[in-house]
């Protein structure tokens, strides 16, 4: 793991110059570290995950069960993390040269062949959200989203703490919708026509946590 350690230590200080890290890593490289290192790999660089809080991890767990008893005996999955998503993975042979690794919170997936290694999905989700919190807010809005956007994520989801950003990709890139979160909003997702999310319960929660 001193590869991992040292990548963290190097982002931090080229950073702080304005520069980037001179070390990049590959998804095969990423397969190799220890499984209680949660990190994500964007154009190469270790950023390191830690444990999200109460709110968070409530908001997570809600949505993917909602969204896993709709789509029970139907083609698609809800997942959670921590899954890896390799949205740029090599054409033709794996040899594990990408360098774009992520790990939503919740995804749907409808297409099996992305699970087909039963590591990975190997391929862009359907469906992403995303649940925000202190250290990932910046993230989700900017890198993420563009990222999701690239690589043709239909829909994709931003849980904050007061708001659900919702954005629906149409002709390459997302059209962005805003809702206030409160306990009657309810929002249909749009690549799964009939599936709507309610937030009764996510808005009750304590959102100080």
């Amino acid at each position: 793991m001193a590869d991992v350690r040292e990548a963290r230590e190097e982002r931090g200080r080229f950073l702080g110059l304005g520069k980037a890290p001179a070390r990049s890593f590959t998804y095969k490289e990423y397969c190799s570290w220890d499984e209680d290192i949660r990190c994500e790999l964007i154009d190469g660089i270790v950023y390191m995950m830690s444990a999200p809080g109460a709110w968070h991890q409530f908001t997570a767990l809600e949505m993917a069960r909602q969204l896993g008893n709709w789509l029970e005996d139907k083609d698609c999955g809800a997942y959670i993390a921590p899954f890896d998503v390799r949205l740029f993975p090599p054409q033709g042979d794996d040899d594990g040269s990408d360098t774009i690794v992520v790990q939503p919170d919740v995804l749907v997936v409808c297409d099996p062949e992305k699970l087909a290694d039963g590591k990975a999905c190997k391929g862009a989700p359907d469906f992403v959200v995303e649940v925000t919190s202190k250290g990932t807010k910046s993230k989700d809005f900017s890198e993420k989203k563009s990222l999701y956007e690239r690589a043709g994520v239909r829909e994709y989801w931003i849980v904050d703490k007061n708001e659900v950003y919702c954005f629906a990709l149409e002709d390459g890139k997302y059209k962005e919708t805003a809702h206030d979160l409160e306990e009657a909003l309810e929002i249909e997702v749009g690549v799964l026509p009939g599936c709507k999310v309610g937030f009764g319960r996510i808005a009750a929660q304590d959102r100080r946590k």
